[in-house]
């Protein structure tokens, strides 16, 4: 009581536009004690799903890479299953079973689990399809069309006139786009070598510029001497929805005020993406 009694002793002493502010701040503290509540959220158990990440590529073996989806909060453990049949369908209605020998690819860096015996041949508008299936009757299918081919016409980069320790250059990369509406690219740049994440990477479509001169490049990030492999991809609809789909839900992961974010899998009866790669990629050497 006493040391109430001082508290209002000292709070007559300030000025009123002062005591009305505390008073207000006193308030609210009061009014927001005992107001916490702790909410358990139950997430919903969803059973485990075959994961595929598969690139086909001409004049390369195809590699595909098989997987099992885990709880949300679960351990980022790849899980990967043993017992999954993986067919592919070439565009002659060949099925060719791709054995399970997991490994790693050196030319990608990137690990596989199923492989091919044969190199392919594929040309612009022909079908692939992949068939997976396993023991527990899970089947996941999926179809990839062969895009044409789309050539940078040019590479170029600009120095800035700063001196030599802050003298850097921007690249540029020009194509020409199709006269064709509904053409998607991705355009990535690696520096010293492309088993590596890209230091560039983004999407674009010709949905408001169709049959014009695209320029796509970065800002001045580059010293003289780097060496880098620029690269334009020409893609398919469904694997472009599926990078998109990636890139938003990485950015709402994580983001409190962020809707979720679902991935567009190119594949039916499971998750993952199934697609042909194809691309050109120049290499060169800053001067």
């Amino acid at each position: 009581m006493m040391r109430f009694f001082g508290m209002t002793r000292l709070l007559n002493t300030l000025p009123a536009s002062v005591r009305r502010v505390v008073g207000l701040a006193g308030v609210g503290l009061l009014a927001g004690c005992g107001l916490q509540q702790d909410i358990d959220v139950v997430l919903p158990a969803y059973p485990p799903q075959l994961v595929v990440e598969a690139y086909l590529e001409n004049g390369q073996v195809p590699r595909i890479t098989v997987t099992e989806s885990v709880a949300y909060l679960a351990e980022p453990t790849p899980q990967v299953p043993t017992d999954v049949t993986a067919t592919l369908t070439l565009p002659s209605g060949q099925r060719t079973l791709l054995k399970f020998a997991p490994g790693v690819d050196t030319r990608t860096g990137k690990a596989y689990t199923h492989v091919g015996t044969r190199t392919l041949a594929a040309q612009p508008g022909q079908t692939f399809g992949l068939e997976l299936l396993d023991t527990q009757g899970r089947r996941v299918t999926g179809s990839a069309l062969v895009p044409a081919q789309v050539l940078l016409d040019t590479v170029e980069w600009v120095f800035n006139d700063k001196p030599d320790d802050q003298r850097r250059a921007y690249v540029l990369g020009r194509f020409r786009d199709p006269a064709t509406p509904l053409d998607y690219y991705r355009f990535q740049i690696h520096r010293r070598r492309v088993n590596r994440d890209p230091e560039v990477d983004y999407t674009v479509e010709d949905r408001l510029s169709n049959g014009t001169e695209y320029s796509l490049g970065t800002g001045y990030d580059y010293k003289a001497n780097d060496t880098l492999f620029v690269t334009l991809y020409h893609l398919d609809r469904p694997y472009f929805l599926f990078l998109q789909s990636v890139q938003d839900a990485r950015n709402a992961n994580g983001n409190p005020f962020g809707q979720p974010s679902g991935i567009k899998s190119t594949v039916e009866g499971g998750l993952g993406v199934f697609t042909f790669l194809s691309y050109q990629r120049r290499r060169v050497m800053l001067k």
